[in-house]
């Protein structure tokens, strides 16, 4: 499976390369003046296993809601071959979920509603963020830093040519998700190239970031198009230095969007009031856009199902209770603060992970349906409404 999937990847390099006849939204639409963004990388597992999703009582197509709502722009995690989430269910296991064709599948439902895409490129056939970074299975066996970029050259590549066939083309690509340490390190065998930079190994990992945004810079000369590049850290206390070092010497990356995670209840070393002020200074310092790829925030501290949920035990922060109020003038104001400092946009992280039966390496449920944009009737409310606001 896993052979012939990249087999397939790579074909699709060599045939697809020079195919360009769908209109792109890329090419068509004028840049949004801000993202109004919400990853819903759940949301095809949810609706495959049954889960419904209601605007004003009547159940409707989530895409369609967040749309609705204001929603300008769609993120999906796509990892290179997550065999895990299908053996999950065990017997009852149809598909993978969150690989190259589940998220065409999400990425198709996303642009029939007028939603741009946000592509978010893991790098790994599982979760990657701060406290893990595991090399892909295919690529495990890797041992010069040649092979490995090659590698994620072609994949890259092929990725976004198989889209491109499907005329489903990104406004913008992750290279990397929350890659405060690197990439590709977790586990890793000796003799596979050092990519952490937590130890210093910022020329391999650049090195392998370049090679990505090489092939994106190849596609978008190939097609007419101009998907901007993305590179992601996680907590804005982070941002300084990583940025620093990724942006500086003969091997610089030449990218286009500073990504951040941003949790307020768990990111505080940068005041709530100060994250405005914050991104602008990034944005003139590193002559970069940006974005607050991630967050979140409870809107109550009560769950309703089972699996324990990641937020609602701390104290909130001051003015913004845990209530949908309390949600909504969070979201309303960190907002108003992006976009005075000049933010290209903010992505809430899974507004639509409701209380469901599905299957996640955590246990069956939600541990997030307390920081969605949906009551516990699976009704939208009105946390909606910041992307409604008159700023």
């Amino acid at each position: 499976m896993k052979k012939e999937f990249l087999f397939y990847l790579l074909i699709t390099l060599y045939i697809l390369s020079g195919c360009s006849k769908d209109k792109s939204p890329t090419e068509e639409k004028e840049p949004q003046n801000f993202y109004f963004g919400a990853d819903l990388s759940y949301v095809n597992q949810l609706l495959d296993k049954g889960a419904t999703y209601k605007l004003n009582g009547a159940v409707t197509d989530p895409y369609s809601i967040f749309a609705n709502k204001g929603t300008n722009l769609v993120r999906f995690r796509m990892w290179n071959n997550p065999l895990w989430t299908k053996e999950l269910y065990g017997a009852d296991g149809t598909q993978m979920y969150n690989d190259l064709y589940d998220v065409t599948t999400g990425m198709q439902k996303a642009k029939e509603n007028g939603m741009e895409v946000l592509l978010d490129l893991h790098y790994s056939d599982t979760w990657a963020d701060p406290g893990k970074q595991h090399v892909p299975k295919a690529w495990e066996n890797i041992t010069t830093l040649a092979v490995l970029k090659d590698s994620v050259f072609n994949y890259t590549l092929a990725t976004l040519n198989y889209l491109k066939s499907q005329e489903l083309t990104p406004e913008m690509i992750q290279i990397g998700n929350e890659t405060n340490c690197g990439m590709m390190y977790t586990d890793a065998l000796p003799s596979f190239p050092k990519c952490n930079v937590c130890d210093e190994n910022w020329s391999n990992y650049k090195s392998v970031v370049n090679s990505a945004i090489s092939a994106v810079k190849q596609f978008n000369t190939a097609n007419g198009v101009t998907i901007k590049t993305m590179l992601h850290v996680a907590d804005i206390k982070n941002v300084d230095w990583w940025y620093e070092n990724v942006t500086t010497g003969a091997d610089a990356v030449n990218f286009d969007i500073i990504g951040i995670s941003y949790y307020p209840l768990w990111h505080k070393t940068i005041p709530f009031a100060d994250v405005g002020k914050s991104v602008g200074n990034f944005k003139t310092k590193f002559n970069k856009e940006v974005i607050i790829v991630e967050v979140a925030y409870p809107w109550t501290s009560e769950g309703n199902d089972t699996m324990p949920n990641l937020f609602g035990t701390e104290a909130p922060l001051s003015g913004y209770p845990f209530t949908v109020e309390g949600h909504l003038k969070l979201m309303t104001d960190l907002t108003s603060d992006l976009q005075n400092a000049g933010a290209l946009g903010v992505v809430y992280w899974e507004p639509a992970w409701i209380a469901y039966p599905i299957k996640t390496l955590w246990g069956t449920g939600s541990s997030w349906e307390n920081c969605t944009f949906f009551d516990y009737n699976n009704n939208a409310s009105s946390s909606f409404d910041y992307m409604k606001v008159e700023y």
